[in-house]
C-alpha cells in the first residue's frame, strides 16, 4: 500500500488487532530472560537426528514488523537458494549459501505460507489479496482458490501440495469477525489438482495455522496455534480427511513465549514444529525428542534444504536461522505417485 493510499476499516483494525498481539507478545519477551542458544535433548532418540553439540546459525536478521514476521521459507533445489517471505514489507527473499540475502521480489500482497507444486510452480498464500495464488516462471499469476461457495476467504495463512497435485490450504482469518461475505468458519481447504474444485476438509480447529503430510500421506497434520496443540486426521484414499479420525498429537503450550507455526516432517516421520520456548522435534507418536532453543519468542516457519536435503533452515519473527540434520527432510515439490 503505497502511503497516500486510503486505508480500509477492516485493513485498519487488522493492523491494530496485530499489532495488540505482537505488543503483548514483546512483554512475554520481556519476562522471558533470553537463555543461551543450545540443542536441548529431551530422549535419547534425539542423537539419530541431530547433532545436539552444534551451534544454532543466524543468518540475517532485521525482518517482520507489526504486520507480520519473516515467514514460509522453502527450498528451490534447482536454483539451490531458500525463499522465504517478509509479511511486513511485501518482499520475497532470497537466500543463497555463502552469499547472503537479497529482495527476490516485491510487492508479494503480504504473503505468509510457500510451497511449489508438482511442477516446481509456486504457490503463495497471500495475506492483504486473502487468496492463494500460483506463479508460472514467467511470472503469470493464476489464482489456486479466493472463495468457498461463493464466500470470500478470511486470510490463507499456509500451503502444501500432495503427490496427486492437490493442494491443501489453512485460512484462520484474521482478528475481525467475517462479514457477510466472508466464510464464518476458521477451515483448513483442499482444492483439486485442476483448480476445478475446493471443500473445507477440516472445521474442528479454532486457529488452523501450519500443516504437513506424514511421508506415506496417510496422516495429514495441523497446528491449531490459538490452542498451542498439533491435531493429526487420517487422509482416505481419495484424498480427502476422514473428520472421525480428528485426535490430540501434541501439546506444545508452557510457560515460556511461543506457538506452534509452521511446519515440516522428515523422511522418518518425525515432526518440526514451534512451540513454548523454541522449535521442537517429536517423533511420530508425538513424542518430544529435542528442542532448538533459539532465544526468540517465537519460531514461525521451517524447511529443509540443502543438495541432501538435510539443512533445517527456521524462521523466527525477525530472522533466517539454520542447523543440520541427520536425516532428509520431505522434499518440496512432492514426487507425483502413480498408484
Amino acid at each position: 500500500m503505497q502511503a497516500g493510499d486510503r486505508i480500509s476499516r477492516r485493513r485498519m483494525f487488522e493492523i491494530l488487532g496485530t499489532a495488540g498481539s505482537l505488543a503483548l507478545a514483546g512483554r512475554a519477551r520481556g519476562a522471558w530472560a533470553q537463555s543461551a542458544k543450545r540443542i536441548e535433548r529431551l530422549a535419547p532418540e534425539l542423537d539419530a537426528i541431530i547433532d545436539s553439540s552444534q551451534s544454532i546459525r543466524e543468518l540475517a536478521t532485521g525482518f517482520g514488523g507489526d504486520i507480520g514476521p519473516a515467514e514460509g521459507p522453502v527450498w528451490i533445489a534447482e536454483g539451490r537458494y531458500l525463499l522465504f517471505n517478509d509479511i511486513q514489507t511485501s518482499r520475497r527473499m532470497r537466500y543463497t549459501p555463502g552469499q547472503g540475502v537479497v529482495v527476490a521480489k516485491t510487492p508479494t500482497n503480504e504473503a505468509n505460507g510457500l510451497t511449489r507444486d508438482l511442477q516446481g510452480r509456486l504457490i503463495s498464500a497471500e495475506h492483504a489479496t486473502r487468496r492463494v495464488t500460483r506463479e508460472d516462471p514467467d511470472g503469470s499469476m493464476t489464482v489456486v482458490a479466493n472463495n468457498f461457495q461463493g464466500k470470500r476467504l478470511l486470510r490463507p495463512n499456509d500451503v502444501i501440495v500432495k503427490s496427486d497435485g492437490s493442494i491443501f490450504f489453512t485460512d484462520p482469518g484474521g482478528p475481525l469477525a467475517p462479514d457477510q461475505f466472508d466464510v464464518t468458519v476458521a477451515g483448513v481447504y483442499r482444492v483439486s489438482p485442476d483448480l476445478g474444485s475446493i471443500s473445507l476438509v477440516i472445521d474442528d480447529l479454532i486457529g488452523p495455522n501450519g500443516l504437513a503430510f506424514s511421508p506415506d500421506e496417510a496422516v495429514l497434520y495441523v497446528n491449531d496455534v490459538r490452542r498451542r496443540i498439533v491435531r493429526a486426521y487420517d487422509l482416505l484414499p481419495n484424498g480427502t480427511v476422514a473428520k472421525q479420525t480428528s485426535r490430540l498429537f501434541a501439546e506444545m503450550g508452557g510457560p515460556e513465549p511461543g506457538v506452534p507455526d509452521g511446519m515440516k516432517v522428515d523422511t522418518a516421520g518425525n515432526v518440526y514444529t514451534g512451540g513454548a520456548g523454541g522449535l521442537y522435534i517429536m517423533d511420530k507418536t508425538g513424542k518430544k525428542l529435542g528442542r532448538i532453543v533459539h532465544g526468540l519468542p517465537a519460531t514461525t516457519n521451517v524447511a529443509f534444504g540443502g543438495d541432501d536435503w538435510k539443512t533445517l533452515y527456521f524462521t523466527t519473527r525477525s530472522s533466517l536461522n539454520m542447523v543440520t540434520v541427520k536425516i532428509a527432510g520431505v522434499p518440496v515439490p512432492a514426487r507425483k505417485r502413480t498408484s
